[in-house]
C-alpha cells in the first residue's frame, strides 16, 4: 500500500518555481507515495512573523492550517525554512485560540522534503539513479541545519546518484544573507554576505548550486548572474527528478 502524503510547495515554488514544486511530486510519487494536494495551503504566515506582525501571520496561516489539518498524513514541503516555521513557531502563533490543538498536530506532521526521502522513504527510488557527470556544491541553509538539525541528508541523497561530484565548500555553515525580509531590510549588508558565498562556490570550480530552499538559491545565483559569474541554481527535487527519470524520458 502506498504511503499518502499531503504536499506543500509553499510560496516561491508556486508562485515562482512550479517546476520544483512538480519535480517534488514526481520524486515521492516514485518513492512509492500517494500525492495530495490542497487547496487553500498558501502560505505559512513566516515573513508577517518574523517582522514581528504576529496577527497578519496568524491571518495568513489560518488558511493554511485549515486546508492541511485534516487527516495524519506527513506533509511534505519543497522548503526547509517553511517547516521550520510551522514546526517550530505554529503551536507558538496559535498559541490561546481555538485552532491551537490542530496547529499543534500540523506542526508535528511537517517535513522537509529531503530529509522525508532520505530518512521516513529510506532514499525510496534512487536505486540506479544517475546523471551525466556533473560537479556540483551544495548549500546547507540556515533554517534547516539550525533550525531543523537536517545536515547530512540532502548531501547522502546527492552521494547516491551516479554521476554528481560534491564539492566542498570552506564555509558551509555561513549564511547566504537572503533570510526572507532581512534582505529587503538590510540590503548592502545581504549583499556582502552574497558575494561571500559565491566567492566560495566558485573557488570549488563547480557551476552547479543544489539547495533545499528556494530562497537560498534565489539569493546566490542572483547574485552571482549580477556578478557576471557562472552558477545554475537546481532545487534538490529537481536533481533527484533528473536522476530517476528513465532514460530517454523526460520528466515532465
Amino acid at each position: 500500500m502506498s504511503l499518502k502524503v499531503i504536499l506543500f510547495p509553499t510560496c516561491l515554488a508556486d508562485l515562482l518555481f512550479p517546476d520544483a514544486a512538480s519535480a517534488a511530486e514526481r520524486v515521492l510519487e516514485r518513492a512509492g507515495c500517494e500525492v495530495q494536494w490542497r487547496e487553500g495551503a498558501v502560505c505559512c504566515g513566516q515573513p508577517a512573523w518574523n517582522s514581528g506582525h504576529v496577527e497578519e501571520a496568524r491571518r495568513v496561516a489560518r488558511g493554511t492550517l485549515e486546508a492541511l489539518q485534516d487527516g495524519e498524513a506527513p506533509v511534505v514541503l519543497c522548503s526547509g525554512s517553511c517547516t521550520a516555521m510551522m514546526h517550530e513557531y505554529w503551536p507558538e502563533l496559535f498559541e490561546g485560540t481555538a485552532v491551537q490543538e490542530a496547529a499543534t498536530s500540523v506542526a508535528g506532521r511537517v517535513r522537509e522534503l529531503s530529509s522525508f526521502v532520505a530518512g521516513e522513504l529510506g532514499g525510496g527510488g534512487l536505486d540506479g539513479a544517475s546523471v551525466a557527470p556533473t560537479a556540483v556544491c551544495y548549500h546547507d541553509s540556515c533554517h534547516m541545519m539550525r533550525g531543523l538539525g537536517v545536515g547530512a541528508a540532502p548531501h547522502d541523497l546527492l552521494g547516491r546518484i551516479d554521476g554528481i561530484e560534491e564539492r566542498t565548500l570552506e564555509s558551509p555553515e555561513r549564511c547566504c544573507g537572503f533570510g526572507g525580509t532581512f534582505s529587503l531590510r538590510y540590503p548592502e549588508l545581504s549583499a556582502a554576505m552574497a558575494d561571500e558565498k559565491v566567492d566560495d562556490i566558485a573557488a570549488t570550480g563547480a557551476t552547479t548550486l543544489v539547495a533545499s530552499d528556494l530562497g537560498c538559491l534565489m539569493q546566490i545565483c542572483g547574485r552571482a548572474e549580477a556578478r557576471g559569474v557562472k552558477l545554475e541554481g537546481r532545487y534538490i527535487a529537481e536533481v533527484l527528478d533528473e536522476a530517476t527519470t528513465p532514460k530517454g524520458t523526460a520528466g515532465g
